[in-house]
């Protein structure tokens, strides 16, 4: 379990954020996750790969959010951030994909 404190996003208010371009989502799943199909517009930064560094820096009245399958990746992906320094990475779509699909929303296919 994560040290950390971090927020978990709803379903309504990640729609809204995208839909207003205020959140910058991050995508942690693997290559063939993502490619099978992805949040469109989230950018893709691998958990196993995961890299804090190529993390978007969200410029004032934006937000980073990350998400994964169900909710743990992204978790891990939020605590490697924080280690790195990045104190801005504290949101994630706990929900991840699952919530998503879920839904019924539409997913984007490919890398």
């Amino acid at each position: 379990m994560s040290s950390f404190a971090y927020h978990d996003i709803i379903l309504e208010d990640l729609k809204k954020g995208l839909d207003d371009g205020s959140i910058l989502l991050v995508d942690v799943r693997e290559a063939e996750e993502y490619a099978s199909g992805h949040i469109k517009g989230s950018l893709f930064n691998p958990l196993s790969k995961f890299d804090p560094a190529k993390l978007p820096v969200a410029p004032a009245g934006k937000k980073v959010v990350i998400y994964c399958r169900s909710g743990r990746r992204s978790v891990s992906a939020m605590d490697q951030a924080r280690l790195a320094g990045r104190r801005d990475v504290d949101t994630h779509f706990g929900g991840g994909i699952l919530g998503w699909l879920g839904a019924n929303l539409e997913v984007e296919k490919g890398l």
